[in-house]
């Protein structure tokens, strides 16, 4: 369908007008091949399994995701296999291999995408920026890509609660006449609340600034931040990481996402409500120029560039290991795990 937001207009596909019965009679032929099983794999494999079509893993053997796959239910020798036997057996690729992954395997998995295959992408990042990445697919093959906007940890999560993320979904070469719909069909099979059409180029320039941005970055910049200058002014660990992070994602964010941030606003106190619209425009003016110069950077190039040197460095699975725990020794959020400890859900856990 149409819809129009303001003064644009996109092209969304719901469940109801792409019905799970539907995707699974376009499907019906096909062997779905889950390249990879870290971030994306688990979760999409797991759902499209689960709603009822063939899907086979592939996965590096003797690997921890190797473990996590045979932990989930899959069987090596029956739906998981090494990576270069389901690239054979599929007739759908799902390249979701991490991006430094999907550049070393590459030239293995470009000798099994023969005529008429399909390969499948949940990032535009290897073919946007493929004079780095060096992924050049044949002409004689159908080349799509369905992005769920969130976690794959996220995607089975509220696919096993009977909801769903909102995913974006590309086409790149329509060798078949039929490549839409099989990118639809995958996009509800995986889980997703709706589709939203988008661009391999435009999936990655976005995905790369929101994670750079208020999805991940600039978010643990502010709150970093703001509990040390609340902990500066001799406010207790507590108190400020409960102004700081808890209020936020346990109380504040469910009102946003339920009806909005006006809604949000207008269900505080009236003191809440002044100070956050006196102040709102000027984070906004001093963000923006670093919004700005991001997105220059993940449009030039130059950011692309910078993480296919990083993550090809042979140590780059261990800077990241003490990046990872020093942001974990941090006061913040060692006072955040004991206070999510003491959430009542967690207590009646122990």
């Amino acid at each position: 369908m149409k819809i129009k937001f303001g003064s644009v207009e996109e092209t969304i596909i719901t469940r109801e007008e792409f019905p799970l019965s539907k995707a699974r009679e376009i499907l019906k032929k096909e062997t779905i091949s889950v390249l990879g099983y870290g971030v994306q794999g688990p979760g999409q494999s797991l759902n499209l399994k689960n709603n009822g079509f063939q899907v086979i893993v592939g996965q590096r053997k003797n690997s921890i995701s190797w473990e996590k796959a045979l932990k989930d239910g899959w069987i090596e020798g029956k739906d998981l296999f090494s990576l270069e036997e389901a690239s054979e057996k599929g007739t759908i690729l799902m390249y979701l291999l991490s991006d430094a992954g999907q550049i070393s395997f590459w030239p293995i998995l470009s000798r099994y995408l023969t005529k008429g295959k399909s390969l499948y992408f949940s990032h535009g990042f290897g073919l946007t920026f493929c004079e780095k990445t060096k992924i050049y697919p044949s002409k004689d093959i159908d080349i799509f890509l369905v992005a769920p906007k969130g976690s794959g940890t996220s995607l089975r999560r509220l696919f096993l609660q009977g909801k769903g993320i909102n995913s974006s979904y590309a086409i790149y070469q329509d060798y078949s006449g039929k490549c839409l719909e099989k990118a639809l069909s995958i996009g509800i099979g995986i889980g997703s609340g709706y589709l939203f059409e988008t661009s391999f180029k435009s999936e990655v320039y976005s995905d790369l600034v929101g994670e750079r941005g208020t999805l991940m970055g600039a978010i643990q910049g502010i709150f970093s931040a703001q509990y040390q200058i609340l902990r500066e002014k001799g406010h207790s660990p507590s108190e400020s990481f409960n102004e700081t992070v808890e209020e936020l994602t346990q109380s504040l964010m469910p009102l946003v996402a339920e009806k909005g941030m006006d809604w949000m606003y207008d269900n505080c106190s009236t003191t809440a409500q002044r100070g956050a619209l006196d102040w709102w425009k000027k984070f906004r003016d001093v963000t923006y120029p670093i919004f700005k110069e991001l997105y220059h950077e993940v449009s030039s190039g130059d950011e692309a560039e910078r993480i296919i040197k990083a993550n090809s460095d042979i140590d780059y699975r261990i800077k990241l290991k003490k990046e990872l725990q020093d942001l974990k020794e941090s006061e913040l959020w060692k006072v955040g795990s004991i206070i999510r400890d003491l959430r009542p859900e967690n207590k009646d856990k122990k």
